[in-house]
């Protein structure tokens, strides 16, 4: 059996775009690969909190508070369901011109040295190579071309922090234009679906 693993990140909830397409994901995907195991982690609700003086050394170092063991616990067990996926899926909406806090979060429970990338005298490394991974972006605007393109801090961003620890095979799905009008969100929301569907019947095979 294989394991995906579904990172939502919106502060919207139910009202969210990427939220929703990660969902149609999830279906699809439970359809085409009927025994997938799916674990969702819902981080925009606040539920990992940010890294402050008294918690990071949980990260960065040998824990020795309790706060510090804490965050070291947290820390593993999201580093756990990252381990285990053989596909990772991230829903992120863009927040003024990048991911949101809550994702960056995450990213700075998981990115830890030694156990998902270490450091050698090359430079360094990823450690959790072989993964897939699907990211489904939203934007109010247009990003990934025209005028706006170079105020895109969402999307570089997360090619440099999954490719930092080895995951760089990425599928990136973006819902654009979704403050254009009703007609242009539909359509994009649209064709991002579609795209989702491709991937989860035949781009992005789960079994051996």
């Amino acid at each position: 059996m294989k394991n995906v693993l579904i990172v939502t990140s919106s502060a919207q909830g139910d009202q969210s775009v990427s939220g929703h397409l990660a969902s149609t994901f999830e279906g699809r995907l439970r359809a085409a690969h009927p025994g997938v195991a799916v674990v969702r982690r819902d981080v925009g609700t606040g539920t990992i909190p940010h890294l402050t003086h008294e918690t990071v050394a949980g990260i960065r170092a040998a824990p020795e508070t309790e706060a510090e063991l804490a965050t070291r616990a947290l820390s593993d067990a999201l580093v756990a369901e990252l381990q285990a996926a053989d596909l990772v899926v991230i829903a992120s909406p863009m927040y003024n011109f990048g991911m949101s806090s809550t994702l960056k979060t995450w990213f700075d429970h998981v990115l830890r040295a030694g156990v998902t990338f270490r450091y050698t005298s090359a430079g360094p490394e990823g450690l959790l190579k072989g993964k897939k991974a699907v990211v489904i972006e939203s934007r109010a605007g247009l990003y990934s071309e025209g005028p706006l393109r170079h105020m895109d801090g969402q999307e570089p961003h997360i090619r440099i922090l999954l490719g930092f620890i080895g995951i760089d095979d990425v599928e990136y799905v973006r819902a654009e234009r979704l403050a254009f009008g009703p007609d242009a969100a539909e359509a994009s929301i649209e064709a991002a679906a579609g795209r989702l569907e491709e991937l989860a019947g035949g781009r992005l095979p789960l079994a051996a």
